[in-house]
């Protein structure tokens, strides 16, 4: 049938492999995917072009779909008036970046659904989020939009002309400022900030809504390391422990919803996103190295369990994403009431259970329902029960598992199964750094499974990585992310396992990143380049939002390879990335806090540590171990092995030709600040040469 009549449609959508889109197939609107097709309909129409740009797991573009898309009224004014373009922001970050920069400058504020009003040339002239059908509560409604801009593009074009010309003209790149120093004064600049915007009373930083953003914490580690007696680990410690506890952590499932909608982590946005949990569980290793408490790690555990159970595909790559929304309504899937909890678990352990995780009669949620949390610790809880930790403990996993099951069975929130290769890199760096602290074999194998698959299936002949997999078929040019998040995750993978082929991989797509694209005026990483689409402008940035930046990752990435290489040029090239950025680095720190590790690296001091013998042998596994259970952020380590794999990697890094076992003995090298010390050949002096 035709797009906008009654009855069951098709549109243009049908040929798509996006969740998202396919989930816009039978809307009413006439809608198109971006490409030639639908532009070309527009200028031969003469109409402007409406794009709406979401993603599959996202709770009000579900809102806005039914509201709207789905509704046959909007449909009419949107197939008569303008041509319809559906972008999945997960697939096309390309777009999304671009358009998602010019609703915040003419708004203030962004966020998906994204909606812009463009001509046929894609100049943006109108840009906005969610809007409901109607006007309702001082938003306007989407009709009040459609009808008087369609209205004003026939009767007086040239003022929305004017004003796409003049907002397109605003996003082109700028030359770029003057370049400043980063340096120590950054990094304590940064801590200051956090330091004056931490909520002492909840953990994190600001008001809610409240995000996760594990960079943060993780370059706040790093602000401990240097000085021992700031409040660092505090804040920190405080704010890992609150989310765990939190209703943002599924208590029963495991994993983390996306953020809080309140101050106190209790009620979150319900989706699971891949990125988060990859870079939530670095968060929470490097503070079990750290402190060595075992808190720490359970949590990195659970994250694990819940991504290798329920986000791993066979083919050993990782989904991208759980919805927060089930049978219509948002977190349905993950919330209860109390009589549910009773039934399930009888008197006694649905007692002890609904007073450890706050389950009441009234509920903490709407309709009575209840999101689980924790008030008290084990420790404090037990001791107020007067019952052994350890049988806590027993109790409460058990009742969990009873629940976990009971929860099986209800209707699960779609999953967003494609693959794609930027979020997977992160979930390798994850597991990867997993395995090195806690030493389970499990993550190195599941790290391994899914570079292998990305590096054999998201690659083309020519070596170009693609950026997303779904259903047997690879799609769209990589963007930086993914070649700087893969990179990053083969260099944990290759400091994991020391299988060579991952640092083989990772110098290589590494130079394929500079290649593909550096800046050569201004120095540092387009977010597009050879290959890619040529949209309206090019996006150069290094902001760490939600996920840090590709050109934040990459500084990092170029610093560690530069020195697991010898190669200075690779150092060079993330100096003159990182002066790129240096004066908004410079002006506003806490906005570039994976920037902020990579200026931590260069500041030091930094180790490079050379092992060389027999991977097998007891004692290269015991100065192996030394090394990664270590919080050494600033250290790379190489296994230099004798036989062939030792002549590979000779071959990427010349200056380990030398560095050999002494007398048949594993043979520890550690340099630090361009200074080498003398080889060692036991673990405790390896041990007092890292302290």
């Amino acid at each position: 049938m035709i797009a906008g009549t009654t009855g069951k449609t098709s549109n243009h959508l049908s040929g798509e492999k996006s969740p998202y889109l396919l989930q816009h197939l039978n809307n009413p609107v006439d809608w198109y995917p971006w490409g030639e097709a639908a532009f070309q309909k527009a200028k031969k129409e003469d109409k402007p072009v409406f794009l709406s740009i979401g993603y599959a797991t996202c709770h009000w573009c579900h809102v806005m779909a039914h509201e709207s898309f789905e509704d046959e009224e909007v449909a009419r004014i949107l197939n008569r008036h303008y041509v319809s373009i559906k972008v999945d922001r997960e697939e096309r970050p390309d777009i999304d970046k671009i358009y998602m920069s010019v609703c915040q400058s003419m708004t203030g504020q962004g966020g998906w659904p994204l909606t812009i009003l463009m001509t046929p040339e894609a100049k943006p002239f109108f840009a906005g989020t969610y809007f409901p059908k109607l006007r309702r509560m001082n938003m306007p409604g989407l009709i009040d939009i459609l009808k008087p801009i369609a209205d004003m593009w026939g009767k007086n074009r040239h003022e929305i002309l004017k004003a796409s010309d003049d907002i397109t003209n605003a996003i082109q790149p700028r030359k770029d400022s003057p370049h400043d120093e980063l340096d120590m004064g950054t990094l304590q600049k940064g801590y200051d900030q956090f330091e004056r915007t931490f909520d002492s009373q909840w953990g994190g930083f600001g008001t809610a809504p409240k995000f996760p953003t594990p960079h943060q914490l993780t370059f706040l580690l790093r602000q401990h390391r240097r000085r021992p007696d700031s409040s660092a680990l505090k804040m920190v410690d405080q704010t890992l422990t609150a989310m765990r506890r939190g209703g943002i952590f599924d208590q029963v499932g495991f994993g983390f919803h996306r953020y809080s909608v309140d101050a106190k982590w209790l009620v979150p946005h319900f989706e699971k996103m891949l990125y988060d949990q990859a870079l939530l569980a670095m968060a929470y290793i490097e503070a079990y190295q750290v402190t060595r408490e075992e808190r720490f790690a359970k949590v990195a555990k659970e994250i694990f369990t819940y991504v290798l159970r329920d986000m791993r595909a066979p083919n050993g790559g990782f989904y991208s994403a759980e919805d927060a929304d089930s049978e219509g309504e948002e977190g349905l899937f993950y919330i209860w009431k109390k009589t549910d909890i009773m039934d399930c678990l009888g008197e006694n352990d649905g007692d002890l259970y609904c007073r450890f995780y706050g389950i009441t009669q009234q509920g903490n949620f709407e309709e009575g329902f209840n999101i689980p949390h924790i008030s008290l610790s084990e420790e404090a809880f037990a001791q107020k029960e007067g019952i052994e930790p350890s049988r806590l403990e027993e109790l409460l996993s058990t009742a969990r598992g009873r629940l976990f099951e009971v929860r099986e069975k209800r209707i699960h929130p779609l999953k967003d199964d494609k693959i794609l290769t930027s979020w997977n890199g992160l979930m390798i760096a994850a597991l990867s750094k997993g395995y090195q602290a806690m030493g389970d074999q499990r993550y190195a194998d599941a790290a391994a499974a899914a570079a292998d698959f990305i590096l054999s299936e998201l690659r083309g002949a020519d070596d170009r990585l693609f950026c997303r997999f779904r259903d047997g078929d690879v799609a769209y040019p990589g963007y930086l992310d993914d070649y700087a998040f893969l990179v990053w995750g083969l260099i944990e993978l290759y400091e994991a396992t020391f299988d060579v082929t991952y640092l083989e991989e990772a110098v290589s797509l590494n130079k394929a990143m500079i290649d593909i694209f550096w800046d050569h005026k201004g120095g540092g990483l387009y977010f597009t380049g050879k290959g890619n689409e040529t949209l309206i402008t090019k996006s150069k940035e290094a902001y760490d939002g939600a996920l840090p930046s590709g050109n934040s990752v990459a500084a990092q990435n170029l610093l560690r390879l530069g020195r697991m290489t010898g190669d200075v040029a690779l150092e060079q090239s993330a100096e003159a990335l990182m002066r790129s950025f240096s004066s908004n680095v410079k002006a506003h720190p806490i906005g570039y806090t994976q920037m902020l590790a990579a200026v931590d690296f260069v500041v030091g001091p930094s180790q490079e540590i050379v092992i060389a013998g027999d991977l097998n042998q007891e004692t290269s596994q015991s100065m192996i171990r030394t090394v990664q259970q270590k919080f050494l952020p600033n250290k790379v380590i190489l296994f230099h092995h004798e036989g062939p794999e030792g002549k590979r990697l000779e071959t990427l890094s010349p200056f380990v030709k030398d560095m050999r076992s002494a007398d048949r003995l594993s043979t520890a090298y550690v340099c630090e600040q361009h200074a080498c010390r003398s080889p060692v050949k036991e673990v405790s002096q390896l041990n007092a040469l890292l302290h």
